[in-house]
């Protein structure tokens, strides 16, 4: 099967490489579904791992833009329009922003040696940022934290911001929704449609600073996805056999740990 499928991903050389990719963004998705981190969250640390940063940033970015235009296509009809042009508008400029810092912080000379490489000032705010959600996400008090209606506005621009500069948005995203009166389905679905406008915002900042290299990497990113789809898929599956709480904390700690060794120059 690997002769079949390598020069398919495109880069024979690095069959072991790309298959490493495909299993951790498989596991990813499947602790999505099951812990409730965003598939981000969870991905960008995951892909932080065998390649830079900031190509990193954006191929999470357009699994993560595909995996959302796919739920989209089954919930949109649930899309609360009033919300989403109060929150997913401003959230459009607040990624745009995010977006242009990413591609100026990649640019910058390191602050510091770390322990195996010099540590550049991207790394080390992608590194912070992934911590604080993580801790944010594992203590339990977090989620009874939201805001009203009235914060929409302000709360969509903050949340596109740290979409566009590091995929970091479920969180606070949910922090301005949970209290705007939306049902179930309609938080969810807005969500969604919300996410959309962020992903599709700052893909194109990232697409200009990185054309080739995102570009080059289609094969790969094609394959992610489908692997990220039956992630979410087999996650359904385990969801009656698994506690979430236990997930969550393995993650959690998973996530600290990256957050730690790239602050370090370990990675």
């Amino acid at each position: 099967m690997v002769p079949l499928v390598v020069p398919i991903l495109g880069f024979p050389c690095m069959a072991g490489l790309e298959w490493s990719i495909l299993v951790a963004a498989l596991g990813a998705s499947l602790l999505t579904l099951i812990s409730g981190f965003g598939l981000g969250t969870l991905l960008l640390p995951v892909l932080a791992l065998f390649f830079p940063l900031e190509l990193a940033v954006g191929i999470t970015a357009v699994v993560h833009l595909l995996n959302n235009m796919f739920k989209f296509g089954l919930l949109w009809r649930h899309v609360d329009r009033r919300v989403l042009l109060w929150f997913g508008i401003p959230g459009i400029a607040g990624a745009w922003v995010g977006a242009l810092l990413l591609v100026r912080l990649s640019a910058m000379e390191p602050l510091y040696m770390g322990v195996r490489h010099a540590v550049d000032p991207l790394a080390l705010v992608i590194a912070v940022l992934m911590a604080v959600f993580a801790i944010t996400e594992l203590v339990p008090t977090s989620s009874r934290y939201a805001f009203g209606p009235k914060a929409l506005l302000p709360g969509g621009i903050i949340s596109g911001f740290f979409g566009g500069l590091s995929g970091h948005q479920g969180a606070l995203r949910t922090m301005f929704l949970l209290r705007s009166g939306l049902s179930k389905e309609a938080f969810i679905a807005t969500g969604i449609a919300i996410a959309l406008l962020v992903d599709l915002t700052r893909i194109p900042v990232y697409l200009e600073r990185f054309p080739d290299t995102l570009f080059d990497r289609w094969p790969l990113i094609v394959a992610t996805t489908l692997a990220a789809f039956l992630g979410a898929w087999w996650g359904k599956k385990l969801i009656p056999k698994i506690t979430m709480r236990s997930v969550q904390l393995v993650v959690g700690v998973m996530m600290l740990v990256i957050a730690a060794f790239m602050a370090a120059g370990v990675i």
